[in-house]
């Protein structure tokens, strides 16, 4: 097997994430400005509400519409025309974000932005586990989750940087540099293949197919062996069938309970408001802001060693390790609040929190969500994963500075801690173990008769 090939084709595919991440968090930098200039406009007569739906949110409103509606493209262009157009969104948010002159038009190309977040979270892992050998697929399809943590990483340090260099203007640099590695990712696509799997279940492409895996195969029997497989996997298939059928009600809940129990974390809502967290437990401003900083580098660290242990451990005991470190710095967290303790204590929990995530959930999710479906319906599938994880992003997070003010952050961290119970419980009963299976086998063995 041509080893060298497949990890080149996946890192390519993968750098979506990158721009996912540095997409996501940039804005983070420049919506200060971005609301000084234009604070003159209002949403049923207040600006914050404007700038917080309109201007920052815009691109998370794309990012759910992307994830809705990814599938469409994925499953009749293929995965290859797909990252490609992905690609070409976010070179054309980037552009015309930094340029645009009014709140409005910013917000369309930040939108814009936002469907190439959403439908990169279906086509790269999609795309990464149907070229990847079984016993290496886990750790492939999480350089996905790997470049979305550098990509966050960049971002943090690119505003940095273009805060304390350019004095006029800085956020339109800051918004607009993504362009570049946006164009880059663009080119580097074209030289990677189509899915041979996608060739296979929907266009019945034999040809195409077996010419990608002879660049991957020395032996003309592989070849074979792999193009058999895929096509035994796909008799008796109903390609009008949909996804909300009873034979997949397996797989189902397992992507809408993995993405439920990602977002139920709290995981989304602690980077938002990491600062404030740590100033309501008593962190000066300047320690807030390093302990910020903190978990960023956490994030990164841990998400690596996720990445290179899915395939040796497995997916479920990643799941279990994150769960148990979910629970236990959940519940130190709100008995910190709870009983005024102050300190480091709070961080540290965080720390642990945030290393958790990386290595159980942060590193599973996306691989899991693009094993479980059977190869006609993996778009589909990935499509409604991807929507129950970014509606629950949406909401979450915008729940919880009204619920730190009505039930106090210590009640919210107790109710994080028992989703991960939950989560834990689920786990156990529930979640299969991927690791090793080729995913025809793991569509056998998961869909219904």
């Amino acid at each position: 097997m041509n080893s060298k090939k497949i990890i080149y084709w996946s890192i390519t595919v993968a750098l979506a994430g990158f721009l996912f991440g540095f997409d996501t968090i940039v804005i983070s930098g420049a919506e200060q400005d971005i609301q000084k200039l234009w604070g003159t406009y209002t949403l049923f007569g207040r600006n914050d509400l404007f700038h917080g739906i309109v201007v920052v949110g815009s691109a998370l409103w794309g990012t759910v519409f992307g994830a809705i509606f990814g599938a469409i493209p994925n499953d009749r262009l293929g995965r290859k025309k797909t990252l490609i157009i992905i690609g070409i969104l976010y070179t054309f948010s980037a552009i015309g974000s930094s340029l645009s002159t009014d709140p409005w038009l910013f917000a369309i190309f930040r939108f814009i932005g936002g469907i190439g977040v959403g439908a990169s979270t279906i086509a790269a892992p999609a795309f990464i586990s149907e070229i990847a050998p079984k016993e290496k697929r886990g750790r492939l399809v999480a350089t996905y989750q790997f470049n979305i943590v550098f990509g966050i990483l960049i971002a943090f340090v690119s505003n940095a940087l273009f805060a304390k260099f350019i004095d006029v203007d800085a956020w339109r640099w800051m918004i607009g540099i993504e362009a570049l590695p946006a164009f880059i990712y663009t080119i580097l696509v074209f030289t990677v293949p189509e899915s041979p799997r996608w060739l296979l279940s929907k266009k019945n492409d034999v040809e195409r197919a077996k010419e990608i895996f002879r660049s991957l195969y020395k032996k003309e029997d592989d070849v074979e062996a792999q193009v058999k497989m895929i096509l035994d996997s796909q008799e008796n298939v109903n390609t009008t069938e949909r996804l909300f059928n009873k034979k997949y009600s397996i797989p189902l809940s397992l992507a809408f309970f993995i993405a439920f129990f990602n977002q139920f974390s709290g995981i989304n809502a602690i980077l938002y408001y990491a600062n404030r967290i740590f100033e309501e437990a008593g962190l000066a401003e300047q320690a807030s802001d390093l302990s910020s900083i903190g978990l960023g580098v956490t994030n990164f660290i841990f998400t690596l060693l996720g990445m290179f242990l899915i395939d040796k451990l497995g997916r479920k005991q990643l799941l279990y390790i994150g769960s148990f470190g979910y629970i236990i710095s959940l519940s130190i967290v709100s008995l910190c609040f709870y009983n005024n303790w102050s300190g480091m204590i709070v961080p540290t929990s965080l720390f642990l929190f945030i290393a958790s995530h990386a290595i159980g959930q942060g590193a599973v999710i996306w691989v899991f969500m693009s094993e479980i479906f059977p190869n006609h319906m993996r778009s589909s599938g990935q499509a409604f994963t991807s929507s129950v994880h970014w509606i629950l992003a949406a909401i979450i997070p915008s729940l919880v500075p009204i619920l730190f003010n009505l039930i106090g952050a210590a009640v919210v961290f107790a109710i994080f801690a028992i989703m991960m119970i939950l989560q834990l419980i689920w786990v156990r009963f529930y979640v299969p173990e991927t690791k090793g299976k080729s995913l025809e086998e793991l569509s056998a063995s998961l869909t219904k008769k």
